[in-house]
């Protein structure tokens, strides 16, 4: 059974309701009861089949206003890539003692970054890192000779989404404690960037639903009209 806290913020939000952004994110904060910095996420739902490949949505973004989130960082690379690392701030650098410290369960970063030259050896450990969603893809921009662009960008508040077997994406936009027109921005680069990778063999209504909520809040409904047009 839910708390009395969240029963006391279900009763301020009307479900039936699609809210626009800004007065989405107000409620937001006016329902979230937690003595800490919540964070901010928005969920989506999609019309599509992530069962085939042509139609799984994922990517990268760049949230303008960062996540306020301390993410913690570890390059996989040999020793020549391994200064360029540690100068663009990541927080862990390493190669061989580092694969064999996740082969003994150390997973305690946020994000992996590797060299190309590494991912070879890394492969040992895919079964460990890619349930957590640890293990470095092209596509998301984590395996790159280019180290320490890739660390800026994850440090400064880049962020990794994929579709779920549901057909939802969820991904962290901001803390409660971010000026509002700060969280909009966030939400609006996150919800822009799922539209625009709509798969070409996506059929019917895409973007089928957006909620926007906080660690422990219920989820208001977000008006998407304006993000179709």
């Amino acid at each position: 059974m839910a708390g009395k806290n969240y029963r006391n913020a279900s009763a301020k939000v009307n479900r039936a309701l699609e809210y626009d952004l800004s007065e989405a994110i107000e409620k937001v904060k006016e329902i979230t009861t937690t003595r800490f910095d919540a964070t901010i996420d928005v969920a989506m739902k999609l019309g599509v089949d992530p069962r085939h490949a042509d139609q799984v949505v994922r990517g990268t973004v760049m949230l303008p206003h960062g996540t306020g989130k301390t993410v913690s960082v570890l390059v996989v690379c040999k020793e020549n890539k391994a200064d360029e690392a540690r100068e663009a701030g990541a927080d862990f650098v390493g190669f061989e003692e580092y694969i064999e410290k996740i082969q003994a369960g150390r997973t305690d970063v946020d994000v992996v970054v590797a060299t190309p030259d590494v991912m070879g050896q890394l492969g040992k450990v895919a079964r460990i890192l890619g349930p957590r969603g640890l293990m470095p893809n092209p596509k998301s921009g984590t395996v790159t000779m280019d180290v320490a662009k890739a660390v800026r960008e994850v440090k400064a508040g880049k962020i990794e989404f994929r579709v779920d077997k549901a057909g939802n994406i969820h991904a962290p936009v901001g803390k409660v404690s971010f000026d509002s027109d700060k969280l909009a921005g966030n939400i609006t680069s996150f919800i822009k960037e799922v539209v625009r990778l709509k798969p070409s063999a996506a059929k019917g209504q895409y973007l089928q639903g957006i909620t926007i909520s906080s660690t422990m809040s219920p989820g208001v409904k977000v008006r998407k009209e304006k993000f179709v047009a």
